[in-house]
C-alpha cells in the first residue's frame, strides 16, 4: 500500500513537473515575444522622431536613444506652446490696438462730416 501510495505521489510530482516546465516554456516564448516587440516599438519610436537615426545604420536602438528623444520632442512642444501663447498676446495686443485705430477712426468721420 505504501508503494501505491509512493507511485501515485511521485506521478503526481511528475506531472505537476512536466506542467511547470510548460508553463516556463509560454513564459520563455511570451517574454522573447515581449522583447521583440519592445525592439520594434523602440525602433519605429525613432523613426517617427528622426527617420535617419533608427535602424538606418543596423544597430538596435537603446531605451536612452528612445528617451533621449521622447525627451527631445517634448521640450520642443513645449517651446512651441510657449511661442503659440506669446504670439496670441502679440495678437491680442495688436486686435485691441486695431479696434481703437476703427473707432478714433469712425470718431474722426463722424467729426468731419459734422464740419462740413
Amino acid at each position: 500500500q505504501a508503494e501505491e501510495e509512493l507511485k501515485a505521489a511521485w506521478s503526481q510530482q511528475a506531472q505537476q513537473l512536466r506542467e511547470m516546465e510548460r508553463r516556463e516554456r509560454l513564459l520563455q516564448s511570451d517574454t522573447q515575444r515581449a522583447g521583440e516587440q519592445l525592439e520594434s516599438f523602440k525602433t519605429r519610436v525613432m523613426q517617427a522622431c528622426s527617420p535617419s537615426a533608427a535602424g538606418s545604420t543596423g544597430k538596435a536602438v537603446t531605451e536612452q536613444q528612445v528617451i533621449e528623444k521622447v525627451r527631445q520632442i517634448s521640450d520642443e512642444n513645449q517651446q512651441s506652446h510657449e511661442r503659440e501663447k506669446s504670439l496670441q498676446k502679440e495678437l491680442s495686443s495688436r486686435l485691441a490696438k486695431e479696434r481703437e485705430v476703427s473707432a478714433n477712426i469712425e470718431v474722426f468721420k463722424n467729426s468731419l462730416q459734422k464740419l462740413q
